[in-house]
């Protein structure tokens, strides 16, 4: 179902997610790293998952943890420390960041991904982290059409390491309809780093080359005006 993407891939989205991030205001910026941190622990765990029941059960331990940040301080492990120190003072709970696994479980629990399925993970993974990365930047910012961009990249990324093609056409369909409605409208200066990541996803799934001025400027249009 799933595979991982090329090594030039990845490299080239951290280097553009590194650029977005440059643009958080320095006093968000560690609880924006936390949860991407949290996403890249909750992907290697699919991406190297051969037995289903063994992935399943690591994850199962990363919601349990993340749940337990509620109420105990966190164990010692790098992330959950991050996220602890770093993004609850946001206002976010630990079992806010853990509704992120009920989207990457997907792709362990379920044998073939249609719209439905899709929808899931969009939702719980990328729809999750920028709801959360949007409430510790502007916890007044309206978030439907910010989860709604997040559900695009995170499809928009999965879409590029599928070794189904139907359903990585798929993939990219229902990315690029959230990405449009997500996009098409004005967002507010605290949430424009986001925006910049959703505009990076749609602008894979046009196959607008990384690294082209093209690619570019229309991150850095966003930037400046929110469109």
């Amino acid at each position: 179902m799933e595979s991982a993407q090329p090594a030039g891939q990845q490299q080239e989205g951290q280097a553009e997610r590194h650029l977005a991030l440059t643009y958080v205001p320095a006093r968000h910026r560690p609880a924006i790293v936390a949860l991407f941190a949290l996403d890249d622990a909750l992907a290697d765990i699919v991406r190297t998952t051969s037995e289903p029941a063994i992935g399943q059960m690591r994850l199962v331990w990363w919601h349990d943890a993340l749940v337990k940040l509620d109420t105990a301080p966190p164990p010692a492990q790098p992330v959950l420390q991050a996220i602890a120190r770093d993004l609850l003072p946001s206002g976010a709970r630990g079992s806010d960041a853990a509704a992120m696994i009920d989207g990457w479980d997907v792709l362990i629990e379920e044998p073939e991904l249609d719209r439905a399925t899709l929808q899931r993970f969009g939702a719980g993974r990328g729809g999750t982290l920028f709801g959360l990365a949007a409430r510790a930047l502007d916890p007044a910012a309206p978030l439907e059409a910010v989860r709604a961009a997040g559900s695009g990249w995170a499809l928009a990324d999965l879409a590029g390491g599928l070794s189904s093609p139907q359903e990585a056409e798929a993939a990219r369909a229902l990315a690029l309809e959230q990405l449009r409605g997500a996009l098409e409208q004005r967002w507010p200066r605290a949430l424009r780093p986001l925006g910049m990541l959703a505009h990076f996803a749609r602008l894979d799934i046009e196959q607008v080359p990384a690294g082209s001025p093209k690619r570019l400027a229309r991150v850095l249009w966003h930037r400046l005006t929110g469109r």
